[in-house]
């Protein structure tokens, strides 16, 4: 009975989806190099062998982790795109929709970028989603592709200097930003609220 108990598969304890925003939390706080199957454990809940079961290894679990943030962005975007009109003004408030708070990575996400940069899979992953971000700010803005991708270059510009300058409230600044290309896109007024 005993031995029998030792080879039975454990029942997970814990959603897939669970898990990972949990561990998302954890990579967010630790960044990807320093997240260990101990450290994901401790985070979880779980026993770190339970997480090599699920994983394989700590790169996978990186991996996993990182692919469900792109998932959830991936829904947000497809979720801002429905909400948000097909207009100038529509495009900035899609961005400013998708703008990290900053509690919750306007700065500290750039280890998980470093990550995505330099794994293939996740590379593509956002690559993927800058093609359809830029599709939908082209839809806003006439139609024109490259304009889609300006903006949305530039919005990430925005981010990142606001978390250089702290020059005022991140939406207010990076909103300025956008409807000030807006207007010198040729937007004029369309984008302003």
């Amino acid at each position: 009975m005993f031995i029998y108990k030792l080879l039975m598969p454990r029942r997970k304890t814990i959603s897939e989806p669970a898990l990972l925003a949990v561990l998302l939390d954890a990579i967010a706080d630790t960044g990807p190099d320093n997240l260990t199957f101990a450290k994901a454990a401790a985070r979880s809940g779980l026993a770190a062998p339970t997480l090599v079961q699920r994983f394989g290894d700590r790169a996978a679990m990186v991996e996993a982790i990182l692919m469900f943030a792109w998932d959830r962005l991936d829904e947000a975007t497809e979720a801002a795109d429905e909400a948000f009109p097909v207009s100038p003004r529509g495009a900035v408030d899609l961005l400013l929709h998708l703008t990290p708070d900053p509690e919750h990575g306007l700065d500290g996400g750039l280890p998980l970028l470093r990550e995505d940069m330099r794994n293939p899979a996740l590379r593509a992953r956002g690559s993927a989603w800058g093609d359809r971000l830029s599709a939908a700010l082209s839809r806003r803005l006439g139609g024109d592709p490259a304009l889609g991708r300006q903006m949305a270059s530039l919005w990430q510009g925005a981010i990142i200097w606001w978390g250089f300058n702290r020059n005022g409230p991140p939406q207010a600044v990076i909103g300025e930003a956008l409807e000030g290309w807006c207007r010198t896109a040729g937007f004029g007024q369309s984008a302003k609220r």
